[in-house]
This record gives C-alpha cells, sequence and structure tokens, in this order.
C-alpha cells in the first residue's frame, strides 16, 4: 500500500504546484510560458491519481502487475478500472488530451507567446493555444479526479 499513498501524496503536491503557478506566480509574472509548467503539473497530477487507483487495483489483486509507462497504465485504467468505479469518461478524455498536447510540444517546431496565451505549433502548423481560462478548467476537472481518487483509495484504510 506505500505504493499507493506515494502516489496519491505526488498527485495532491503536483495539483497544489499547478495551482499556485496558475493563480500566485502567472498573475504577477504575466510569462505564458508558465500556462505549460502548469500543464504539465497537471498532468503529472492526473497520471500519479490513475497510478494510486492501479496501485490500490493491484494490492487488492483485481488486476495483474503492469509496465511502469503511461500506455500501459492508461491502458489498463481506461479498460479495466474505470468502468468498475464508474469514473467519469470526462476524466479520461482528459487525461488524453493533455497528454497529446505535452506529445505535440515536444514535437512542436514552434512555439511562442501572444498576449495572454502560449501557442504551439505542430508540423502542419495546426496551433494550440495555452490560455489562464483553459488551465483554471482543467484544474477544477482535476480536482474532481483526485477526489474520486482518494475516495476510492481510501475506502479499506480503517480496515487494515
Amino acid at each position: 500500500m506505500d505504493r499507493v499513498y506515494e502516489a496519491r501524496d505526488k498527485a495532491v503536491r503536483n495539483l497544489k504546484i499547478a495551482d499556485h503557478m496558475l493563480t500566485q506566480t502567472y498573475p504577477s509574472v504575466k510569462d505564458p510560458k508558465i500556462l505549460l509548467s502548469v500543464l504539465e503539473n497537471v498532468f503529472l497530477a492526473l497520471t500519479n491519481s490513475m497510478a494510486a487507483i492501479l496501485y490500490y487495483e493491484y494490492h487488492n489483486k483485481r488486476i495483474p502487475g503492469f509496465d511502469e509507462n503511461f500506455n500501459s497504465k492508461f491502458d489498463l485504467f481506461k479498460l479495466n478500472v474505470a468502468g468498475r468505479y464508474r469514473i467519469n469518461k470526462e476524466y479520461i478524455t482528459l487525461i488524453s488530451t493533455i497528454k497529446s498536447i505535452l506529445v505535440n510540444h515536444k514535437k512542436s517546431p514552434v512555439e511562442f507567446s501572444r498576449k495572454d496565451a502560449f501557442v504551439i505549433c505542430s508540423d502542419g502548423y495546426d496551433m494550440k493555444t495555452l490560455t489562464e481560462k483553459e488551465m483554471k478548467a482543467y484544474i477544477e476537472k482535476t480536482k474532481g479526479f483526485l477526489q474520486d481518487m482518494q475516495n476510492i483509495t481510501s475506502q479499506n484504510e480503517r480496515i487494515s
């Protein structure tokens, strides 16, 4: 169960960092590049929450062992675990969306700040803009997912 608690703590810490960066740092610095760091911490909060649930399921012998990579965890979570706990499909879409934005950022030949947004361009110059409003929405959805994760992983704490 140590891995469950460790992943749960990391998720909470990453969300606090993202929230602090968006509500405290960004307004004072006004550098849209900070929005990318906010997005990365939101993604880490989501993936650590997902990992906490998977470790909990593994500890309770409901799922087999799994590889320690994102795709393996995400597929196992999406196919075997999300339905069992009636996890909102919106969270799965959120994880997938943020992952694709971060992958596109890594591959992107051009990125720049415009007004109050951070713009990521793909090879074909498809543009994705990150805004403060969008980051706030991502943080709010992530808070809901973290709450669900904490409810799931704390179900048997009093018994053990």
